[in-house]
């Protein structure tokens, strides 16, 4: 008898639940070997369970020993609250996902792993009896053309990375994550503010970037580089500098950020003065502050990167660093510059103003000439024209 396997397995859409509690399922059309169709039901942190247990049975072709050698897909981690719009994004990933999955070799793809998740359960099954107690089940199919959709246009990380906490980290609220130096954390999100959304096999939360390094290398590339021209932000709340490169500021002071980095403390500028300033404490001018949700409420500010020591740590061996001094005078430089250009534009601005003014004075007008005698005309006209006359009179 032939051993069982999965032929092809295509995502219908999912279904809006309110039993025990609202939930969404998605739904999934398995075509087995002997061609049989099964119609199944799961959850996407089941998905995500399923694949975080593959990766683990298979490690090289997961890339945990080596990167260049994965050949399962990613899949992003659950967010910390799902909706209707992030379940719906999400199909386009698991579409991908799904195929990816049954391209690769059978004994990963014909383990019992895959074939003991997509066969049918008695839940299934029974899902319309027990749909009857309640509200009904809102079903929304996928689209045809929705598996052609750019993956830019996904909500959510499509690729998770992975990094190295190198200190201990202990949480301080329900919402964060505690890390153990060494542990191996998926990031799922990396806020400006310095806080990241991790993945620590079953546990979810928010840790300070500062604790985390890339696996594979320094991870200097993901930050910007220093743009002295500057963007305004206003000050959310008042901060005294307890280190000397970082500056003390009042609330709703106006600074320009230049350097963005990634343990959500920024190099902003205050006239000709630059220094650190956290990321939290800083709103884009012009822009409205987010409130709900937002890790920058969070009562504690995270650490600067410089604060973790770890002698073996990425960040010390290879990381750029530069200094105040360079942030200030390559600073004072820029704004010579732009003082500069503001001078030749009101210049060429003044120049232009009296070009058009006297454009725009009126233009003399030509005086009219008095009308000549008629002996200067006679005089002045030819000898036929004079006949002419005499003719005439």
């Amino acid at each position: 008898m032939t051993d069982s396997y999965i032929r092809h397995v295509q995502l219908l859409g999912f279904e809006k639940r309110y039993l025990p509690s609202q939930h969404y399922v998605y739904m999934f059309m398995v075509k087995w070997q002997d061609l049989t169709e099964k119609l199944v039901y799961r959850k996407y942190t089941e998905i995500y369970e399923f694949h975080k247990a593959l990766k683990e049975m298979f490690p090289i072709e997961a890339g945990d020993i080596n990167k260049e050698h994965r050949t399962i897909p990613h899949l992003p981690a659950p967010k910390w609250f799902d909706g209707l719009r992030s379940t719906e994004n999400r199909q386009v990933t698991l579409s991908d996902y799904s195929s990816s999955l049954l391209s690769l070799p059978p004994k990963i793809s014909r383990c019992p792993h895959v074939l003991k998740f997509f066969q049918v359960r008695p839940e299934d099954e029974n899902r319309v009896a027990n749909s009857n107690s309640g509200r009904k089940p809102e079903t929304f199919l996928l689209k045809e053309d929705s598996s052609k959709k750019n993956v830019s246009d996904i909500t959510g990380p499509i690729i998770l990375q992975s990094y190295r906490a190198i200190a201990d980290y202990d949480k301080n609220s329900k919402s964060e994550l505690t890390v153990k130096t060494g542990d191996v954390v998926d990031v799922v999100e990396k806020n400006e503010n310095g806080w990241w959304f991790c993945q620590l096999r079953n546990k979810r939360g928010w840790v300070p970037s500062a604790f985390l390094e890339p696996l594979d290398g320094p991870d200097e590339s993901e930050e910007q580089d220093p743009n002295y021209e500057g963007e305004l932000h206003i000050t959310t709340k008042e901060y005294s500098a307890d280190m000397e490169d970082e500056l003390s500021l009042k609330e709703g002071e106006s600074v320009e950020v230049i350097h963005k980095l990634l343990d959500g403390w920024w190099v902003v500028r205050r006239g000709s003065i630059t220094g650190y300033f956290p990321a939290m404490y800083l709103q884009k001018s012009g822009e409205k502050a987010l409130t709900n949700g937002n890790p920058s409420n969070r009562k504690a500010l995270p650490p600067r990167r410089s604060t973790i020591s770890n002698a073996n740590s990425m960040h010390k061996a290879n990381r750029k660093q530069i200094s105040q001094e360079t942030y200030r005078r390559n600073s004072k430089k820029y704004l010579k510059q732009r003082q500069s250009i503001i001078h030749s534009e009101s210049n060429i601005l003044i120049i232009t103003e009296e070009i058009k003014a006297e454009e725009d004075k009126p233009k003399p007008q030509p005086a009219i000439p008095p009308r000549p005698s008629k002996e200067l005309i006679l005089d002045r006209c030819s000898e036929h024209t004079k006949n002419k006359i005499r003719t005439v009179n």
